[in-house]
Formats: structure tokens, C-alpha cells, sequence
């Protein structure tokens, strides 16, 4: 049962905000929450602010706790992932208020829903983790959630090409999926040529969103993650392409496009060289 949503952690008064002597770090987190949040003695912007408003800055953090993660950097990983749980904290706080849930209801439904998700470990089953089992058992909770659809239960705000592809992993566990890589070749051809036919501009929109849904699909096709592989595309592309504009000293921009295209080719054929030694 959610708590209730009129209590909040006692908060005593100090010149340090009074929350420096909570009982974990965590309690104190959520002392802070409590005090920015009150509607007498808290801060007018997080007092201001719903679901609706927090959820584009839950979005951003998710992405900054990534992007720690892929330049290795653990100590700016500590910091981001501190900025994410602040988000957690920020949301079960406004739910609490409108007495939804609080902080706690959060944790307690996460520990049973990682309890039932392992039976192997914590229940009396044996085996190990597969993704077959772990997608059955995701499975059968959207069916005791009311699920009708193969599709249910796929977020609406996830990145459009992270989306595409959970889509298609989800209608190929039902069957509608080709049976090698034949088949999302021969659609991207077809794509290219609608897209090329399109006349109007909502058609080329329409087009465009089917050739790269379709090439989204083929990559699949090879057991390949394509937002990992697409995320490596730009990382490349940008280091290339820096290190074009440092090979042109500063005057990339004035170059024609056969000399940037050189330039390209350069920077290209020094990483091959690099690779091989």
C-alpha cells in the first residue's frame, strides 16, 4: 500500500539544511527531496515541477550515465549515476504528494520483480538465465498486466531506431519474421525505390521511415544490435572527421568537395595502416 503522502522525513533545523544527520545516504536524499519540494520552505522551480516536466531531465541522465560508461570514466559515472537516482528520488517524491506511492513502494516492487524474474536464485527452480527464459518471464507479467498484443508493453518514448528494432524482435517471436537475410535485402531495395518515386514531401517522410525501418530490420537479420552499431558509425565518422579538419589546418571548410574527399580518403587509409600495425 502506498504511504502516506502527507508524511514527510523529519528534517531538523541547522545551517547546513538540517539533513546532514540522516541515517543513510539514501534517508538524506530523500530529506532533501522532501525539504526542496515543500510547498512553505522549498525551492519555487522543483516545487513547480510534475511528471511531465521531469521526464525529458530523467531522459538526459539515462543518456549521461551512458555516455560515462562508453568514455570509461568512472568517477564522472559516480556523479551521473548519483544524477539518475536524484531523478528516481524526484518522481516517487510528486507521487508520494499525490499519494500514489512513495521511495519505498519503488524499491519493494523492483526487489519482487527481480525475486520472480530469477526463479533459479531465488526460488526453487535450476538452470541457468537464458534470453529465451528471461523474455518468458517478461512475457508472462504482461499477460497478468492484461497484455493483447505481441507489442505491448514497448515504450512510446524510446529512441525511434531503439524502438524499430524492439518492435521487429517482438513480432519474430510470434513467427512474422523472414527466415534469413534474403528477405530484408530485397525490402530495402524496394524501399529505395518508393522513396526515390515519392513526389510529395509527406510521401519522401513516409519513405524514408520505411527504408530505414527496413535496414534497421536486415541488420537484425545478421545478429547485429543496431543502435550499438549505429552509435559506433558516429564515433567513427566524428573522428574522422576531426581528424580531416586538423589535417586541413583550419581551412576545411574552404576546400571543394574532391579535396575533402581526399582528405577523407587520407584519414581513412592512416587508420587502416595504424590497424595493421
Amino acid at each position: 500500500m502506498p504511504k502516506d503522502p502527507t508524511s514527510t522525513t523529519a528534517i531538523p533545523s541547522s545551517p547546513t539544511l538540517g539533513i546532514l544527520d540522516q541515517d543513510s545516504p539514501i534517508e538524506r536524499l530523500l530529506a532533501i527531496m522532501a525539504r526542496l519540494r515543500d510547498p512553505v520552505k522549498g525551492c519555487e522551480w522543483d516545487c513547480a515541477q510534475s511528471f511531465e516536466t521531469i521526464a525529458p531531465y530523467t531522459i538526459e541522465e539515462a543518456y549521461e550515465v551512458f555516455d560515462a560508461i562508453e568514455r570509461g570514466d568512472m568517477v564522472e559515472l559516480k556523479d551521473e549515476l548519483g544524477d539518475l537516482l536524484f531523478q528516481v528520488v524526484f518522481h516517487a517524491r510528486m507521487a508520494q504528494e499525490a499519494g500514489y506511492f512513495c521511495f519505498e513502494d519503488v524499491a519493494e516492487r523492483i526487489s519482487e520483480k527481480m525475486e520472480a524474474r530469477h526463479p533459479h536464485i531465488f526460488g526453487d527452480q535450476s538452470g541457468q538465465m537464458t534470453e529465451g527464459r528471461w523474455e518468458a518471464l517478461k512475457a508472462k507479467e504482461r499477460n497478468e498486466k492484461g497484455a493483447q498484443s505481441a507489442l505491448d508493453g514497448v515504450a512510446l518514448a524510446l529512441p525511434a531506431g531503439m524502438r524499430a528494432q524492439k518492435l521487429q524482435k517482438r513480432a519474430a517471436r510470434v513467427g512474422f519474421d523472414w527466415p534469413d537475410t534474403q528477405g530484408p535485402k530485397a525490402k530495402i531495395l524496394e524501399e529505395i525505390e518508393e522513396l526515390q518515386a515519392a513526389s510529395s514531401e509527406q510521401e519522401q517522410t513516409e519513405e524514408a521511415g520505411d527504408f530505414l525501418f527496413a535496414a534497421i530490420n536486415l541488420v537484425r537479420a545478421y545478429g547485429i544490435d543496431a543502435e550499438a552499431a549505429l552509435r559506433s558509425a558516429n564515433r567513427k565518422f566524428e573522428r574522422r572527421f576531426r581528424a580531416m579538419e586538423d589535417a586541413a589546418g583550419g581551412s576545411f571548410a574552404k576546400l571543394d568537395l574532391d579535396a575533402q574527399e581526399a582528405l577523407w580518403q587520407q584519414v581513412k587509409a592512416a587508420e587502416t595502416d595504424k590497424a595493421d600495425l
